[in-house]
């Protein structure tokens, strides 16, 4: 067997990382009742899911950007530029239309998921002297694995679940070009099986890590969207399996980086140390209950016993105040975002920012 490109620990990354869609299918296969709505979700699994999960998530990065003392000094222009400019964008879209400012937001999120597991793929990928072909196999499998459903749901029409709200996506209802796509779909998928049975059978040697995340993201995204159609299920699928091994990355990169006095503070020393995850939990968490307990009180008002606000007047904002409340809600959502795209450049087994390279 070759020598794994593990991220951290062979059993974090398995765990935490390249497991998390094949749980997710696991746990609707042998628990269907829990499924059966296909238009609502229980609060727990509200709970769960958005607020523990897809919500919190989003937190996380600040352990790798604004917690970070270095990043903070050396990357201060996009820290500070990024959110500043995002939230003015953001009131200029919402002034113009609601609609619009969530439907490119949900967008520029689905292109966000994708470049992900692209980017897993990459670093799992980094120390294969695989053939240019190869490369160009795994490279069109990860980006068909997300783009296919995405198309799917495009074409076919609405689905029981949203990304965000309702016809947050532009729908081309074509029953033509989806039969066409599924083809393609199809016949990538074989060429990429082939191709890795063919490795296998002439080299004796397998990238697990690799092969899990590609095969992970082909069973979260197909499963998610096109076999089930469900909010419950699509959120499951969805949300844990990009949340979670995001999460499990910032903790691996922490644990590495700030055992460094000189690389860290007092406090992520702390946070990444042996017992560290609680805490480190517990503040993402902590901020993503105050984030959608405000969204719960100005716009949404749905989740009420959740957050305690259920003897508290209903607040009917005017146009006017949402555009200001929704882009800032939503700024640390839009932060992450863009701000991932610079912070993960690996280098000589670092990783980096992509102006460090």
């Amino acid at each position: 067997m070759n020598k794994q490109a593990w991220i951290g620990k062979p059993w974090i990354d398995s765990i935490f990382i390249l497991l998390p869609p094949f749980l997710s299918l696991l746990v609707i296969i042998f628990f269907p009742s829990l499924f059966s709505n296909n238009k609502e979700m229980p609060e727990a699994g509200w709970v769960v899911l958005v607020l523990l999960v897809d919500v919190a998530h989003v937190y996380s990065t600040l352990y790798r950007t604004y917690f970070d003392p270095q990043a903070l000094n050396k990357q201060r222009f996009l820290l500070w530029i990024i959110p500043l400019v995002s939230f003015i964008a953001g009131v200029l879209v919402y002034t113009m239309s609601s609609l619009l400012f969530w439907r490119i937001l949900a967008y520029v999120a689905v292109f966000h998921f994708v470049r992900q597991q692209y980017g897993f793929m990459r670093v799992y990928s980094r120390q294969e002297n695989a053939h240019r072909y190869s490369k160009l196999i795994d490279t069109v499998t990860i980006y068909t694995a997300a783009l296919y459903p995405m198309a799917y749901w495009h074409f076919s029409g609405p689905r029981n679940f949203s990304w965000f709200i309702e016809n947050d996506f532009v729908f081309f209802p074509s029953a033509a070009l989806l039969y066409l796509l599924t083809i393609v779909y199809r016949v990538i998928v074989a060429i990429y099986v082939i191709k890795e049975l063919y490795l296998l059978f002439t080299t004796r040697t397998i990238n697990i890590p690799k092969t899990a995340i590609i095969t992970g993201t082909l069973v979260s995204w197909y499963f998610g969207i096109v076999f089930f159609n469900g909010d419950m299920a699509f959120t499951l699928l969805n949300v844990v399996s990009h949340g979670i091994p995001y999460m499990a990355l910032i903790w691996v990169y922490g644990e590495k980086q700030y055992k460094d006095p000189r690389k860290s503070n007092s406090f992520l020393q702390l946070v990444f140390s042996r017992y560290g995850i609680v805490i480190f939990l517990l503040l993402i968490f902590l901020f993503a209950f105050i984030e959608e307990g405000l969204w719960d009180m100005t716009v949404w008002q749905e989740h009420a016993t959740i957050f305690g606000t259920a003897h508290l007047p209903s607040l009917e904002l005017n146009h006017q105040l949402l555009c200001l409340i929704v882009p800032l809600l939503a700024l640390p959502q839009i932060t992450h975002y863009i701000l991932d795209g610079f912070i993960w450049k690996i280098k000589k087994e670092e990783f980096k920012w992509s102006n460090e390279i």
